[in-house]
């Protein structure tokens, strides 16, 4: 699939701290409870700290209890891309930018909300940007 922001290697290193490019280019995950964003409850929006695409909405996110931020539901089903993801012995679903590319987290059918989903997504993923 082309992916509006197309970047090399070097380029997503240069951009990101190391933590991040460790979250979003290598689907690293960071330590429950450690994350800028668990724990936020301003009104704004979510976007990729990759690229700066519109994620998640503050109206959507919701406390867990996981340790990572929790959303029902991305802005628009289009701003994301989900795939298997068989590592770790387990099968889940990964929830990527589909603007960049970028690992966010994964996304579980034990959420609150008409649908029931549970995006659980890496702070390190993540850009707040607070409603003015």
């Amino acid at each position: 699939m082309a992916r509006k922001a197309e970047l090399t290697e070097e380029q997503w290193r240069e951009r990101l701290t190391p933590a991040q490019y460790e979250v979003l280019r290598r689907a690293g995950t960071e330590p429950p409870g450690t994350g800028e964003y668990v724990y936020n409850k301003a009104d704004g929006s979510y976007r990729c700290a990759g690229c700066g695409e519109m994620l998640f909405s503050s109206g959507t996110k919701f406390e867990s209890g996981t340790g990572w931020p929790s959303f029902t539901e991305p802005e628009t089903a289009a701003a994301v891309e989900l795939k298997s993801d068989v590592a770790h012995g387990m099968t889940r679903t990964e929830v990527l930018c589909r603007n960049c590319g970028g690992h966010l987290g994964h996304v579980f059918p034990d959420g609150p909300g008409p649908e029931g989903q549970r995006y659980c997504i890496n702070s390190l993923s993540l850009d707040f940007e607070p409603t003015p």
